[in-house]
């Protein structure tokens, strides 16, 4: 049950990111690597967009 939960919101945090930066495209490998790890995918996002690290945390803040 936990894993199933687990993979939901992973579901829904991967959509929000989807919808939010929508004019990137990133790629399962890369997203799968960043899974489970904040940091991970701040820089994920800062390396494709050049958008500014807390902007991209408060970004993620607002539906995590």
């Amino acid at each position: 049950m936990a894993t199933s939960a687990m993979n939901d919101s992973w579901a829904r945090v991967k959509q929000q990111i989807d919808t939010v930066w929508a004019d990137i495209e990133f790629g399962d490998k890369e997203m799968k690597k960043a899974r489970g790890s904040l940091r991970k995918m701040v820089e994920l996002i800062h390396e494709k967009t050049g958008e500014p690290r807390p902007a991209i945390m408060q970004k993620i803040s607002a539906f995590i």
